[in-house]
């Protein structure tokens, strides 16, 4: 494993290195130590290499992620993962606002709670969250699967699209068009897959899943105060 001291070092010398890595790296792991909360830090990757963070990081931490697996040991700050097209992220503490906003792809884990608009403009990211979400969780939800195994704050789903919202516990209210949904068979199936995935031993069985009603696609003169 390859140690870099951000503190001793910084965060332009990190990317260098980071960043230098290629398909055919044979220096697949990583370490990053002495973080202190600080910014951006492994932004951009597209290497399949797996990056371990001692520590919690600022805001933006993994964002425009591709490839790579990436380990926040703590809690990570505002837009983990934003942007994300592929890889993993897995934050062993708490989570904070808008995590994962716009991704595309790959899978984040949250072992703690996530904060208000977690998966902001989803669009193909899964998400599995152990505890809780805030207020405003997926709005304009595009595509992908937002797992909540806690309860859900106010607003769920609020105006989204074709993803999809799991959760176990208690939703304190949908937002805009989104309603409850039947629970099939494909969806037991493709719950119990994230959540082995995501390491968690929750029972898909103990779900409700909620998505959109499909009212607010075309503007509709008659629905114009609910826009």
């Amino acid at each position: 494993m390859q140690t870099f001291d951000l503190g001793e070092k910084g965060l332009r010398a990190m990317h260098e290195e980071l960043h230098a890595q290629t398909q055919s790296t044979n220096e697949t792991a990583w370490e990053i130590v002495n973080p202190k909360g600080s910014h951006a830090i492994a932004v951009g990757l597209d290497a399949p290499i797996e990056v371990t963070v001692r520590g919690s990081t600022g805001y933006y931490c993994g964002g425009m992620n591709k490839q790579a697996t990436i380990n926040i040991d703590g809690s990570a700050g505002p837009g983990t993962g934003e942007n994300m097209m592929s890889g993993k992220i897995i934050i062993e503490g708490d989570a904070s606002q808008y995590l994962g906003a716009t991704a595309h792809g790959g899978l984040i884990v949250v072992k703690g709670n996530a904060a208000s608009r977690c998966g902001i403009s989803m669009k193909g990211v899964d998400i599995v969250v152990h505890g809780n979400v805030g207020h405003m969780s997926a709005f304009m939800g595009q595509s992908g699967n937002l797992v909540v195994c806690g309860d859900a704050g106010e607003a769920l789903g609020d105006s989204c699209y074709e993803a999809r919202f799991f959760v176990r516990g208690e939703v304190k209210s949908l937002g805009a068009d989104c309603e409850k949904k039947e629970m099939r068979a494909e969806h037991i199936a493709l719950l119990k897959g994230l959540l082995e995935e995501a390491g968690c031993d929750a029972k898909p069985e103990e779900f409700t899943r909620y998505g959109s009603a499909r009212q607010l696609y075309n503007f509709d003169i008659d629905n114009a105060g609910a826009y």
